[in-house]
């Protein structure tokens, strides 16, 4: 029974790590991740699928490169769409979702710019929208707390033998 309780409580620990990891490691190497809510860059980047996004100079985006952007100067929505042109002279870019039959109708200002997108992992957005919200850090603390409590049991079990 000792090594059914240690092995399930190390199994809990070993799922939940492998969950975040992708959701903490990449920040410190300087990444933004962002969460799709819209179809508008499908198919190529689906609704659901988590974004890395790394800062990099707006200079140094080309056309066709994905983007993730402010929508408005206060900040309230991230949008990830396609530059379709870099106007360094103007400081802004003009982007368009893919599945977009026009070009957005403003240009993006290089303040509103966050970064290129560097990857995408289709459906693992919503997994960190789980484990983001207050209910799912509430659930991992359970988790963690019961595999505390499965291996102390262990232990307990293997004194007693």
């Amino acid at each position: 029974m000792a090594v059914v309780c240690s092995a399930l409580g190390t199994v809990l620990l070993i799922i939940l790590v492998l969950v975040c990891l992708p959701l903490t490691v990449p920040r410190v190497f300087g990444f933004h991740i962002y969460t799709v809510i819209s179809g508008s860059m499908e198919p190529a980047i689906s609704t659901g699928s988590l974004v890395y996004v790394k800062g990099i100079p707006p200079e140094e985006v080309d056309e066709e490169d994905v983007i993730a952007f402010y929508g408005s100067m206060d900040g309230a929505s991230i949008i990830t769409h396609r530059v379709v042109a870099n106007s360094e002279i103007m400081s802004e870019f003009v982007t368009k979702g893919d599945a977009n039959d026009k070009k957005d109708m403003n240009p993006v200002p290089y303040d509103n710019y966050i970064g290129k997108v560097m990857l995408t992992v289709p459906g693992m957005g919503r997994i960190a929208q789980v484990f983001t919200s207050n209910s799912g850090k509430f659930a991992a603390a359970g988790l963690i707390g019961l595999a505390v409590i499965l291996q102390i049991t262990a232990a307990a079990i293997d004194k007693r033998k």
